[in-house]
């Protein structure tokens, strides 16, 4: 009989050893270069969007190269993004309330696998409403860059300049703050655009123009998607 030299009790730490070893070979690797955000949860409040999100690509997957929309509810209210896009295969991923690190969140699961050509990314409003600073907002952009440039490296993204609105006004200065450090970062980056629509978004008094604006101040109506339309066009090609 074969007669173990070692005692039993050190064999046991040995063998965890060799297990956890080899448990991680073969699994894939986070995406490198990816800056740290401040800490995201796993947003259990949009979980039930996103798993529709999913649930409806399973039964009717989007076309591939196709023009992928992700932002706040100023995309997910946009109820007439693929009819003012009729030659354009387009994908809505709006998800009200969500902010820049929910985007980077949930990138892996509802923008990589539908391999866009060109992604349309607005958000931001939500974030400096909440606290949160430009500074963080371009690191948790920087984020979402680094893991779709990771994944899709000929994907182009088109970030949307923040907005004024009626609603928000008090946070003008602070909006053309964030707008002029997220436009800075795009400026000179490989498969990086900005989508400029804050004068558009003015009347002769400098003010936001209610007319683009539903009842709440904040979202934008038909007109105000026009807006957004005719800048995201220039984009297109």
């Amino acid at each position: 009989m074969f007669k173990n030299p070692l005692p039993r009790i050190l064999l046991l730490p040995v063998f965890a050893i060799l297990f956890f070893a080899t448990e991680g070979i073969g699994a894939d690797k986070p995406a490198e270069n990816v800056p740290a955000t401040h800490p995201v949860s796993p947003s259990a409040k949009f979980e039930k969007e996103i798993a529709a999100f999913e649930a409806a690509d399973k039964i009717a997957p989007p076309p591939l190269g196709a023009v992928l929309f992700i932002g706040d509810s100023g995309f997910k209210k946009w109820t007439t993004l693929a009819a003012d896009f009729p030659d354009q295969a387009v994908i809505n991923r709006g998800f009200g309330g969500s902010q820049m690190a929910d985007a980077t969140y949930f990138a892996e699961r509802i923008v990589i696998p539908c391999r866009p050509r060109l992604i349309i990314l607005r958000e931001g409003g939500n974030d400096l409403t909440a606290g949160i600073t430009a500074e963080q907002l371009l690191v948790d952009l920087k984020a979402f860059v680094a893991i779709v440039h990771t994944r899709l490296p000929e994907t182009r993204i088109a970030l949307f300049s923040l907005n004024p609105n009626p609603a928000r006004w008090n946070q003008a200065e602070k909006r053309k703050s964030a707008n002029a450090m997220l436009k800075a970062y795009t400026a000179g980056q490989k498969g990086l655009e900005f989508i400029e629509v804050w004068d558009q978004f003015l009347g002769s008094d400098g003010k936001p123009r209610e007319d683009l604006f539903v009842k709440d101040r904040l979202h934008n109506n038909a007109e105000g998607n026009k807006i957004y339309a005719e800048a995201v066009r220039r984009h297109l090609k």
